[in-house]
């Protein structure tokens, strides 16, 4: 991929996660080319890489819609991602190092700070690196490779579930618990601390769909 082919699904996949293109949304590739000031076959190159994340379908003559997800999709993701991130954890706990510990540890008193402030684009920030860090522990890089394209697909719905009434402590009790488990080098409460995180983004996803949408 060019360099301004690369540049420009950067921009198109940035503005599909935050929310700025929205689901369903049909993107052309006059409009996207006028928008962003690079060839249609540009536009073209850029569109296909995101259709391969299952980001947007193109159809011929008609463009790229952005993908918008069902309820039971978005369910089934997050089951996948729980047991997915369960292994992954479980295979983290005995490389994980004092080092990453300690970055973990600092993360949490980032996280803990900035609910406090209400800083939520910084604490969804933070925990992608906290999780970040468990996975470059794990030997198992499918796994995390699955996981990540969940996680992309998902951001949208997963950032506005911090919002919720009673989300935020539940998140921070959660992301604390995952950190004692590999500071015991536990392998069963690691596994046990993360897919209750999973499921209890799930759980809040089920019951708040029509608010996250």
């Amino acid at each position: 991929m060019s360099g301004q082919t690369d540049a420009t699904y950067q921009y198109i996949k940035a503005n599909i996660l935050n929310g700025t293109f929205m689901p369903s949304q049909k993107l052309t590739e006059a409009q996207l080319t006028e928008l962003i000031g690079v060839s249609r076959s540009t536009i073209k190159k850029a569109l296909l890489k995101l259709e391969q994340e299952n980001l947007v379908t193109i159809e011929a003559n008609k463009g790229a819609t952005i993908k918008a997800f069902t309820l039971e999709e978005i369910l089934n993701y997050l089951e996948i991602r729980e047991v997915l991130e369960g292994l992954v954890v479980r295979t983290a706990v005995p490389n994980i190092s004092s080092t990453d510990l300690d970055k973990l540890q600092a993360i949490i008193r980032r996280m803990e700070v900035l609910l406090s402030n209400n800083e939520l684009d910084k604490y969804s920030d933070c925990n992608k690196e906290f999780h970040s860090i468990i996975y470059n522990a794990a030997p198992n890089k499918q796994a995390i490779d699955i996981i990540t394209m969940i996680r992309t697909q998902l951001i949208r719905y997963q950032f506005r579930s911090i919002l919720v009434p009673g989300r935020k402590d539940g998140s921070l009790d959660e992301h604390l618990a995952i950190y004692n488990a590999l500071c015991q080098k536990d392998e069963d409460k690691a596994e046990a601390a993360v897919r209750k995180h999973i499921s209890s983004v799930r759980k809040i996803v089920a019951e708040n769909f029509h608010y996250l949408v």
